[in-house]
């Protein structure tokens, strides 16, 4: 969700960015998103389309940051073999409303779940856009 939220926040700003989404683990890759993301996503206007893979040392020379929903999974690309040091940041801190560090994962969860996660990746989304703008 994070990856659509983003591509329709920066659309609609007219910001041109470059986003993908990947996870540190390769138990999806080739699947679309859960149908669940997917119907709160299109809700969101957003494109749900993508397809899983998993994130590759070659992402830490090819995106300018690397945004990790969690410390868990920070931790793991901070650890990832050609990992660039400073590189890894966590989506809710680019929020400034946000009271926990860590997006939760949704998955065994209802749809109200995914509603609310896809709230939180909205502020994140926004604040990373101003980010980015500021420099």
């Amino acid at each position: 969700m994070a990856e659509g939220i983003l591509r329709r926040q920066a659309a609609e700003r007219g910001i041109e960015v470059e986003v993908d989404s990947a996870g540190t683990g390769d138990w999806h890759v080739g699947d679309l998103p859960d149908y669940r993301a997917r119907q709160t996503g299109q809700r969101r206007g957003c494109e749900m389309a993508m397809r899983a893979r998993q994130f590759r040392g070659k992402d830490f020379q090819e995106f300018d940051l690397i945004v990790a929903l969690d410390r868990t999974n920070m931790r793991d690309l901070e650890r990832w073999p050609g990992a660039v040091p400073g590189k890894v940041r966590l989506a809710r801190s680019f929020d400034p409303s946000a009271e926990h560090p860590d997006v939760p994962d949704p998955y065994y969860g209802t749809i109200d779940d995914f509603e609310e996660v896809a709230e939180m990746l909205e502020r994140a989304c926004q604040g990373l856009l101003e980010h980015l703008v500021s420099g």
